[in-house]
């Protein structure tokens, strides 16, 4: 029997980067597709990379009709909360939805249609249950009524509900993971996109002894947050399973901003101070809820925020200092 095959949207990108050299080492003959070259990774022995664009039907239909096993569909318009908080959710909505539309009707054209996976967000979670930061309420029931806070959150709510019901109406074999800020090396430190804590390193390995680095908000604000290889083991865990609902893939080690600040600052050996300034701040209170992912999969997310922080920090500093 041959190798497995499996197509990797997004693979230009962090965690669709990382999967796919994970992937690679379980042996998989691996396609990835972006509109962007990777750009913290060279292209894996046995992987494929093509760079083209997700939003044209005609591209995306030939490729997942490549006869693959697996695809793995993580190609979204994305960043931190600096870019998904208002001024660019046209073109989020717009992207994203039509990558999925693009993928989905490509696959249920398919012969022998692969088994499908979704990345979707814990910006998903309505607002409501997220306004006391010592209390957030993420478990995966409840969604409904829905009221993400974001629209980049409406759309992969919407995108959820599309794979669900290609899978009732079309039999597409899905499955969906929301994913709670995930983390580590290789990934877009600077520019706008940025996730928190590749922020908080970069604004450390750039400060100087004295400085004060910059927090939005009160840092006051809770957030959990998943090293990258634990977010891969919960998706692998996740596709060998039948379970098709969609289910937390986060850690439940919840800190507050200032905690995630000054956990860097420690790491680093500088001696900086934290200093307050208006900014986009999310929801006051956010966490991964596991008890699902333990039933189900018999496995929870594990590692402490500070390791996987010590890897990203020093990676961060070797590209802002060399």
């Amino acid at each position: 029997m041959g190798k497995k095959r499996a197509l990797v949207l997004g693979g230009g990108g962090f965690i669709g980067g990382h999967l796919a050299r994970r992937l690679l080492k379980e042996g998989y003959n691996v396609t990835t597709v972006d509109l962007k070259q990777p750009e913290f990774r060279e292209i894996g022995q046995g992987e494929t990379f093509i760079r083209d664009d997700l939003r044209d039907p005609y591209f995306t239909k030939a490729i997942v009709a490549g006869g693959f096993d697996e695809v793995y569909q993580l190609a979204a318009d994305m960043g931190g909360m600096g870019f998904i908080s208002g001024a660019n959710d046209a073109e989020i909505m717009h992207n994203s939805a039509t990558i999925n539309l693009n993928v989905l009707d490509g696959i249920a054209r398919c012969p022998v249609m692969p088994k499908v996976f979704y990345s979707s967000s814990a910006c998903i979670y309505p607002e409501r249950n997220q306004l006391d930061p010592d209390n957030p309420v993420c478990s995966e029931a409840s969604a409904y009524p829905a009221a993400p806070d974001s629209e980049y959150g409406w759309e992969k709510l919407f995108s959820e509900r599309l794979y669900k019901t290609y899978q009732r109406n079309k039999g597409v074999d899905v499955r969906i993971a929301r994913f709670h800020n995930i983390f580590g090396p290789d990934g877009t430190y600077k520019g706008g996109r940025e996730k928190a804590p590749a922020a908080m390193c970069r604004k450390v390995a750039e400060a100087k002894n004295g400085d004060a680095i910059e927090v939005w908000g009160d840092g006051k604000q809770t957030r959990s947050f998943l090293y990258v290889d634990e977010c891969l083991e919960g998706v692998r865990r996740l596709m060998e399973s039948d379970y098709s609902e969609p289910i937390n893939i986060g850690s439940d080690e919840m800190v507050t901003v200032d905690q995630l600040a000054q956990m860097t600052i420690d790491i680093s050996d500088k001696d900086l101070t934290i200093k307050h300034v208006p900014g986009p701040q999310g929801v006051r209170g956010r966490c991964s809820d596991n008890l699902r992912i333990d039933q189900v999969l018999g496995w929870r997310p594990t590692m402490k925020l500070k390791h996987g922080l010590v890897a990203t920090f020093h990676w961060v500093n070797t590209q802002v200092n060399g």
